[in-house]
């Protein structure tokens, strides 16, 4: 029997679901956590009497760490027919978000990657003093691909989203809550009974009208949708490459997807400096006629008409 990753609870108030994520050891955005969501979400979009879902961590450090970068790296260069669709995990990112329900997050600790991406895909999030949340993938020689190149403009706008992305920094809780990525930030001891609050509340509204406003708020951004197929065609496009192999070797290398480094934001700084540094010096002895190194495609023609081809895996 598999692990319960994504364990399931009723609120006192009917209509409300509370899930609690817990995927040791290190709580990463893998196959397995998605293989669960996927099922979970069958289990509630089937289930008429769902108005909110709660979604909290086990982990007193993580919501989710991020993709597995571990396994990233196993995935073979080479060419590959370009994708005709968002991948797996793209694809149940947008199916949480355009759930008829209303999904809330709590984040007390770090998100980056994967973990960000799954947040942003809820419908609102609030935070602690200690939420922290990151892209790094950049870093890693490919781009986020579940969704945040997709939906963090509209959240964040374009030249915020570029500054977040292309650069691989963490936004701490107090940032997070300017450009309107948190709802708010609240006391520790108090994260619990907010999210629960504001599940409660929207739960009690007319479920009709809780579903029409998403809708109508929905049509009123531009689709992502596709944003969404140029993503994952980027994101294949880059692994086929093999622009991540060298550059994920050396963030395993540097202690990344460790819980050490990981908890600790001055450490975490040191392995992506690590990466960037890995990947400057790779890219210096290419020019200078050196071998090892991999150019990445340019992701607009990745993202154009190509033949029909299966779904990439998801970024870190």
């Amino acid at each position: 029997m598999g692990r319960d990753i994504l364990r399931v609870a009723a609120d006192s108030t009917p209509g409300v679901v509370v899930v609690t994520v817990d995927n040791p050891p290190h709580q990463l955005v893998d196959a397995v956590f998605f293989g669960a969501l996927v099922r979970l979400l069958d289990r509630l979009d089937a289930d008429r009497g769902v108005r909110a879902v709660v979604w909290e961590s086990a982990d007193p450090d993580f919501f989710l760490m991020h993709g597995d970068v571990a396994a990233l790296t196993r995935v073979p260069a080479g060419e590959r027919p370009a994708p005709e669709r968002p991948n797996v995990a793209a694809a149940a990112l947008d199916r949480l978000r355009r759930a008829r329900y209303v999904t809330v997050g709590a984040l007390d600790g770090a998100a980056r990657g994967g973990g960000a991406e799954f947040l942003t895909a809820l419908d609102l999030r609030y935070g602690t003093a200690r939420s922290v949340i990151g892209w790094p993938e950049v870093a890693l020689g490919i781009l986020p691909g579940s969704g945040a190149t997709a939906r963090l403009p509209h959240v964040l706008g374009r030249a915020r989203t570029l500054d977040i992305l292309l650069t691989g920094r963490d936004v701490r809780a107090e940032e997070a809550y300017a450009l309107g990525w948190l709802q708010d930030v609240v006391e520790a001891g108090e994260l619990a009974g907010r999210v629960r609050a504001v599940a409660r509340r929207i739960a009690a509204m007319p479920p009709a009208s809780v579903a029409a406003v998403k809708q109508v708020v929905e049509v009123a951004g531009r689709d992502p949708g596709a944003a969404l197929l140029a993503e994952t065609r980027a994101l294949d496009a880059l692994m086929g490459a093999g622009a991540h192999l060298a550059p994920m070797a050396a963030f395993l290398a540097a202690g990344g997807q460790t819980r050490e480094a990981e908890a600790d934001p001055e450490r975490w700084a040191s392995v992506l400096d690590a990466v960037v540094r890995a990947g400057a010096d790779i890219r210096a002895g290419a020019d200078g006629g050196g071998t090892g190194a991999v150019s990445a495609p340019d992701p607009a023609t990745a993202a154009g008409p190509a033949p029909d081809g299966g779904p990439a895996p998801a970024g870190a």
